[in-house]
């Protein structure tokens, strides 16, 4: 959420229904969206969940983020994985083209 933006400002988000004034550095309205899609989060774990206490549900919030984030994490270490195979391949090409007398 750091934009390089060194000077934090203050901002109001609401969370399951309760008010929070967090110091962040960049754009606000990334934090605003952020606070957003984690209270949207909550609100759907509450629902399906009525009897939970709000630490349970932020609990069940932070393995759903974890579980995501490593998700992710996994597909883009693939990707990287990927990448730096069709690189190799691409320099090992490029190396038999230079290396090879052109035929011109």
């Amino acid at each position: 959420m750091d934009s390089g933006n060194s000077r934090k400002q203050q901002v109001r988000v609401t969370i399951l229904s309760r008010p929070y004034t967090l110091l962040a550095a960049g754009d606000p309205r990334e934090v605003e969206e952020v606070a957003a899609s984690v209270n949207d989060l909550m609100l759907s774990i509450a629902a399906k969940a009525p009897n939970a206490d709000t630490t349970r549900i932020a609990v069940l919030a932070c393995l759903h983020l974890a579980d995501k984030l490593r998700t992710l994490e996994r597909d883009r270490n693939l990707l990287q994985e990927r990448v730096d195979r069709k690189s190799e391949e691409f320099a090992g090409m490029l190396e038999q083209l230079l290396a090879s007398p052109a035929d011109m």
